[in-house]
């Protein structure tokens, strides 16, 4: 237990570490807040985020991690050629695991009270990346490494915005974010090889 002055009664030492603010907040308020909205489920009143926007901005996330399983499923079923078979492999296994990340986004929307949008009409106008039918292996490459590339940069940014606000969405990115750099490691690599 904290009092307010920030000191520990068992210690009498102060509780906080330089540049954070007091925790001031006592049980029974905490206690009452959390009964009060209790139709919000995790959403409480210390949600620093723009709610809406951050639902808005999942639901795109959302569109690109399914845009980019649908041109890995594409590529991964089209592949021909001498080199085809490896880089197959590595397309449905990225295929695979952007379905994970478009999952746990899809799981983080009705959590934060809003709704997954799935809606295939709007799906490529809402996704950060493109629908790719290319028909050569190595544009196939490319173009899924640029995808990724574009994954990359609008993760960095929504992490950077998201900043404390929601830590929870904020962490859910950081690991999407690091698995969307190992598949764009993973395409360079092809690219070089085939060079």
């Amino acid at each position: 237990m904290i009092l307010r002055s920030g000191k520990s009664p068992e210690t009498g030492e102060s509780a906080g570490h330089v540049g954070r603010g007091e925790f001031r907040t006592d049980i029974t308020t905490l206690r009452e807040r959390a009964r009060a909205e209790i139709e919000k489920g995790p959403v409480t009143d210390s949600y620093g985020a723009d709610l809406p926007r951050v639902i808005q901005v999942c639901n795109e996330a959302l569109a690109t991690e399914l845009v980019c399983v649908l041109r890995y499923k594409r590529h991964y079923f089209t592949a021909t050629g001498i080199n085809a078979e490896p880089v197959a492999a590595e397309f449905l296994q990225h295929a695979n695991e952007e379905q994970v990340h478009a999952d746990s986004i899809a799981t983080r929307i009705v959590q934060l009270g809003g709704s997954p949008d799935f809606n295939p009409e709007t799906l490529t106008t809402r996704s950060h990346a493109q629908y790719d039918a290319s028909d050569h292996l190595l544009d196939m490459i490319r173009e899924d490494l640029v995808a990724e590339r574009i994954a990359i940069a609008s993760y960095l940014e929504i992490i950077q915005w998201l900043g404390n606000g929601d830590p929870t969405t904020r962490r859910m990115f950081e690991g999407i974010l690091e698995q969307e750099e190992e598949h764009a490691d993973d395409l360079a690599g092809f690219l070089e090889r085939m060079a």
